[in-house]
């Protein structure tokens, strides 16, 4: 059943935490007389034999060692006339933009900085359209005239009064 299972597990734990302590007083024993079994006089000596052995020191566990005057980021490259003039002959053998910047020892960027310059880079303008097949031409509507505008009439004279006889 569980329960018994359970309680297997928990008396295993036991005996694990035991058996780990028992180990760590072996361990710090076996260690203080660990210079003796060397044939040093004190532990002091022993561990100045340890460093020397190991190179001049001992390093603490996950820190890598410094190296002197190492660069945090890259150089930059200089662009001489002998690399332009690679360049351009790797591209007119027909080598891609990467296999020659790894060839050359410089950036994808560069390469195309190059080409530009020497004029072998393809335009990346498209190709104007051809224009499309003229159409069967429509009928055509008759056009329609516009109504003549009519003239205002010309203004009649005014009628004047009979003249009176005598």
């Amino acid at each position: 059943m569980v329960t018994t299972k359970l309680k297997r597990i928990e008396s295993v734990r036991a005996k694990l935490a035991h058996l780990e302590k028992t180990v760590e007083a072996e361990l710090k024993q076996e260690l203080s007389t660990l210079h003796e079994q060397y044939g040093f006089p004190d532990v002091k000596a022993f561990f100045k034999a340890v460093r020397a052995a190991a190179g001049g020191g001992i390093r603490k566990a996950g820190r890598p060692k410094k190296t002197a005057a190492s660069p945090k980021t890259r150089k930059r490259a200089k662009i001489t006339a002998a690399i332009r003039a690679r360049v351009k002959k790797l591209v007119q053998a027909g080598k891609s933009g990467s296999k020659i910047a790894k060839a050359v020892g410089i950036s994808l960027p560069s390469v195309q900085n190059i080409k530009k310059a020497f004029g072998l880079v393809k335009s990346r303008k498209p190709e104007p359209k051809k224009a499309p097949a003229k159409r069967k031409a429509a009928k055509k509507r008759p056009v329609r005239k516009a109504a003549t505008p009519i003239a205002p009439a010309a203004p009649q004279p005014a009628m004047t009064a009979p003249a009176a006889a005598g």
